[in-house]
């Protein structure tokens, strides 16, 4: 739901609500974060007919909890991230220590196999897009990169000699390097003219700068407006800044791409649930395939444990251990 839908139905403390979101910006949580963090404690203090939250505990947020389970059969990420919220409410803003959020439990997310598209149906999927959606998903598959990330590049984090891609504030927010497609390289190039003369042309009109992390923006005044600086996918149309109110030109809404390799996956007939994410699913199941080394892939992807990498090993073409099936043999 929209954060505006709450807004209108709760007449309810403004001033908690600011404190929440201070207590956000001051750890550097992205906006998305944010807005999730929010819309779900608006959700659980409206659940509860707009009692404040000191005046609630664990007994209320684990009925929040089941109700989320029960009645609105979320899945289990969406619920632990409705409790993420909310102990960071009661934590970070109320500073209460609840002694009973030991005993509330984590949903168990079920381990599910990554959807993986064959070589021949990358190769068919990429067919149907063009332009930047064109570059994108090559990024996506060719670098293994997140959707959020492809969308958050710079220009000075891509390295045409080295053939690297500098991913900045990746999950986690650790920063990493991966692999430039050379096929995406002479395309990519043009594709940064237009955008530097769509840069120029924002610079003339008086825009032409763009979001900072932590406080560069007041430490470098003028770096916004630097050509380095800039979203290597930008968004058509000026929009304003929710956080300061500035008007400016962001980067691409995830939506868009979202759509275009929809479409793209339907014109082509594949059947199989598969969407952007999948071609980073593909990157690492192909390299593998390829022969690379598990520790090299995990590197590329960003994983934080090898363990999470070793997934892909299931969905290889012949499996970990390589098992040819008795039905080939008779």
């Amino acid at each position: 739901m929209e954060l505006s839908h709450f807004t209108q139905e709760l007449p309810i403390q403004t001033n908690l609500f600011d404190q929440v979101r201070h207590a956000i910006r001051v750890r550097h949580y992205s906006i998305r974060t944010e807005e999730a963090y929010m819309a779900w404690i608006k959700r659980f203090i409206l659940f509860h007919n707009g009692r404040h939250a000191e005046g609630m505990g664990a007994a209320e947020i684990q009925q929040f909890l089941t109700h989320l389970a029960v009645k609105e059969n979320v899945s289990a990420s969406t619920q632990n991230q409705a409790l993420c919220a909310i102990i960071f409410l009661y934590k970070r803003v109320l500073n209460v220590e609840l002694p009973e959020f030991e005993e509330i439990e984590w949903a168990k997310k079920p381990k599910k196999l990554p959807v993986v598209f064959s070589k021949e149906e990358v190769k068919s999927v990429l067919s149907q897009l063009s332009g930047a959606y064109w570059i994108m998903a090559n990024l996506l598959y060719g670098s293994g990169l997140r959707l959020i990330e492809c969308l958050r590049l710079r220009v000075k984090d891509i390295d045409f000699d080295r053939k690297e891609i500098t991913v900045r504030s990746g999950k986690g927010e650790r920063d990493r390097v991966t692999v430039l497609p050379e096929i995406v390289h002479v395309p990519l190039v043009k594709h940064l003219n237009k955008v530097k003369r769509l840069h120029e042309s924002d610079l003339r009109n008086g825009f032409g700068g763009v979001y900072l992390p932590y406080a560069l923006e007041r430490k470098y005044p003028n770096a916004d407006r630097e050509w380095g600086w800039q979203w290597v996918f930008p968004a058509s149309d000026i929009s304003e800044d929710p956080r300061t109110g500035k008007r400016r030109r962001h980067h691409l809404h995830e939506s868009v791409l979202q759509k275009a390799v929809r479409a793209a996956i339907k014109k082509t007939g594949i059947t199989k649930p598969g969407g952007c994410h999948t071609f980073r699913h593909s990157f690492a199941t192909h390299l593998l395939a390829g022969g690379y080394d598990i520790r090299t892939v995990q590197e590329l992807l960003g994983h934080q444990n090898v363990a999470t990498t070793m997934i892909y090993t299931h969905v290889l073409n012949k499996g970990r251990l390589a098992v040819e099936s008795p039905a080939d043999k008779l």
